[in-house]
């Protein structure tokens, strides 16, 4: 278990780089986003997503987030029909989730064999530029043990997994982040849009966005 340290408000692409390498060869990484860190690996890898699912001690049958770099990247990953393009565009970066269909791509593994995943764009340079580097989505699950609450102390994050049998293979640590409130959940895969978990974006916002 490696350990980087970064400074988000300064070049960092040297540890954007080694994240990449480790990705590439089906690693996991713990990384800083808008909100929390999160443990990422190659969520179009159905034995990079099995390691997240062990290092978490996540139940199978809880499907893992994942993030995109943009909006063509989600529309790769899930149905998203053409009018809700732009709706999505006015949603993201940001701390909201939307359930969508996925497609084939996204393995069984990563949405606990269900139709639909979660997915997200952060409003973070370094996920953007992980993301970029890498060419595919990332699993966004907080970096944490099941049970355990999420956090965005790193300290925390690193005394939780020195222990374990399964663990990451590296940690970029940019210190302690921002508090943040839990993402705002956006069920899209029904007729009628449902909010599952208010978050910082507001549902009157969101229905406003959304034309309801």
């Amino acid at each position: 278990m490696k350990i980087v340290p970064i400074n988000l408000k300064r070049t960092f692409s040297d540890a954007v780089w080694e994240a990449i390498t480790v990705l590439k060869r089906g690693g996991v990484v713990v990384y800083p986003t808008d909100t929390v860190y999160s443990l990422g690996a190659n969520a179009c890898d159905w034995y990079a997503a099995e390691q997240v699912f062990k290092i978490k001690k996540r139940p199978f049958s809880r499907p893992l987030p994942i993030i995109a770099r943009n909006v063509k990247w989600v529309a790769e990953l899930a149905f998203v029909p053409p009018k809700l393009e732009e709706v999505l565009s006015g949603i993201w970066p940001g701390p909201t989730t939307v359930i969508l269909a996925k497609k084939e791509i996204v393995p069984s593994i990563v949405t606990a064999k269900r139709k639909s995943v979660g997915i997200r764009i952060p409003d973070c340079a370094l996920t953007d530029k992980l993301l970029g580097g890498f060419g595919y989505p990332l699993t966004a699950t907080s970096a944490n043990i099941s049970g355990e609450e999420a956090t965005g102390d790193i300290g925390r994050i690193v005394e939780m997994f020195r222990g374990e049998i399964w663990k990451p293979d590296l940690i970029l640590d940019a210190g302690i982040l921002p508090p943040s409130e839990p993402l705002t959940v956006l069920d899209l895969t029904t007729i009628r849009p449902k909010v599952v978990r208010v978050g910082p974006t507001k549902p009157e916002q969101l229905m406003k966005l959304l034309g309801i």
